[in-house]
């Protein structure tokens, strides 16, 4: 099985798929954005729109019907779900390797920092 040519995720992206469990317009996108990263991830406007472009092309997001005519509301789409639960299984399978190499040599990970 080859590498998947959407991952890895950056950061950004990872964080809007996940503020897009719900639906969401754009600035409440980027305050769920801030939240989830605690405060690590910050975007402005014009980033965001963007990546919401790249996203919807990519099929990962989609707009959805709302009273407010106003505002653009997006949510996850389920192939955009796929995408983001492989990241996670990545991101994960780093994190146990690093965590068995580390206690394999019972040192603490940051004692070398």
């Amino acid at each position: 099985m080859g590498r998947d040519k959407y991952l890895p995720l950056t950061e950004t992206v990872y964080y809007i798929l996940l503020a897009l469990h719900e639906p969401a317009h754009g600035y409440l996108i980027l305050q769920k954005v801030e939240e989830l990263s605690g405060g690590q991830v910050r975007m402005a406007a014009g980033t965001l729109y963007g990546a919401i472009e790249n996203l919807i092309k990519l099929r990962f997001i989609e707009p959805v019907g709302t009273v407010d005519n106003r505002r653009k509301v997006y949510v996850i789409t389920e192939e955009g779900r796929a995408v983001m639960f492989r990241d996670y299984e990545r991101m994960n399978h780093m994190m146990e390797i690093t965590r068995r190499i580390w206690n394999s040599d019972g040192r603490e990970p940051h004692a070398e920092m």
